[in-house]
């Protein structure tokens, strides 16, 4: 499988980033986003943009013959070859003026040909039928759905039942950092993203303009010593809302596509030893009447739709299933 593009394309493969590209890249993916209604990047491969990420990312970036001499960047892809056991991840994006001509094919059969082993693991968002297509064009099949649930917060909600003994307050930055990596660790422990976050991930993400800790719950036990047992971190993306507290920044670049703002169940975490006690209840409550009280209408999160006893949960508070991204696995290469 040759890892070249067709003639007219040029592909660049590269460890890092400059400015230029960057902001190539950005425009790309809001053009994007713009026809699909949907972000084709993650929140983990928008800030690895940003920031840079891990030894082991690559930046695939495809060009067409654009006006005059000056290429046009037809598609972009994010290869993160970091996980050894699960085998490498990606995620692409094509100009809609460029596409149905080969762009995304390229891009995933350059991908193929850059893993260490020639396994990859490519998350389509939205589930649009034409990443289907192309993932099953090359040999690919389902191995992952994440479910997508949203609620209406003018829906009555119950009151939030905080078990005995346990206390809840906000997030407190520069004093609750290393206790929350390690809570988020221990409750995430079988999850292939969250729960390798870092201390760097965490301040990568206090650092952005949505981060309120006013919306970051944390529980706490008082014996035998004050820890940690849960917690629920809140976002508000697609504009920020009258009421929140970083009205003074403006709109996050990467969230306003002209719909209204709208909460998220960022992240949900109960430490192992406390679950069936109903925490995660009491905390996913209080968050959602966070959001309410910033004048929000509506909530969504993210659930792994093999989840079902989560899925059970978010049910019966009112959560209905609005969308999938879906994960396609590669047949390996090496064993062909």
């Amino acid at each position: 499988m040759s890892s070249q593009p067709a003639s007219e394309f040029h592909l660049e493969v590269l460890h890092r980033l400059d400015a230029d590209e960057t902001a190539a890249v950005t425009l790309l993916v809001e053009r994007a986003t713009e026809t699909d209604g949907v972000r084709p990047l993650s929140e983990h491969v928008s800030l690895h943009l940003r920031y840079g990420g891990d030894a082991g990312v690559r930046h695939f970036l495809l060009y067409g013959e654009g006006k005059g001499d000056r290429p046009h960047l037809a598609g972009y892809a994010h290869l993160d070859t970091t996980d050894v056991v699960a085998g490498s991840s990606s995620e692409l994006v094509v100009d809609p003026a460029w596409r149905r001509m080969g762009v995304g094919k390229a891009l995933v059969q350059a991908m193929q040909q850059e893993t260490p082993d020639g396994r990859l693991r490519l998350w389509a968002h939205g589930d649009h039928a034409a990443a289907a297509r192309l993932s099953a064009s090359l040999g690919f099949t389902v191995t992952r759905e994440l479910w997508q649930m949203r609620r209406s917060l003018f829906a009555p909600m119950p009151v939030a039942a905080v078990p005995d003994g346990v206390t809840c307050r906000t997030f407190v930055p520069g004093q609750d950092d290393e206790a929350w990596v390690t809570l988020n660790r221990a409750a995430f422990v079988h999850h292939p993203e969250q729960g390798t976050m870092t201390l760097e991930d965490l301040h990568r993400r206090m650092a952005e303009p949505w981060f309120d800790p006013a919306g970051f719950f944390l529980a706490e036990r008082a014996e035998p010593t004050p820890h940690l047992v849960g917690f629920h971190w809140t976002k508000v993306h697609g504009g920020q809302p009258h009421a929140h507290a970083h009205d003074e920044h403006g709109p996050h670049e990467h969230d306003t596509h002209g719909h209204d703002p709208i909460g998220e169940v960022y992240v949900l975490g109960v430490d192992p030893a406390e679950q069936g006690r109903g925490l995660g209840r009491a905390l996913t409550l209080l968050g959602l009447a966070h959001l309410r009280s910033l004048g929000l209408t509506e909530v969504m999160l993210y659930v792994e739709a093999d989840n079902r006893a989560a899925i059970a949960v978010y049910e019966r508070l009112g959560f209905t299933h609005w969308d999938t991204d879906v994960m396609f696995g590669s047949p390996d290469l090496t064993s062909a």
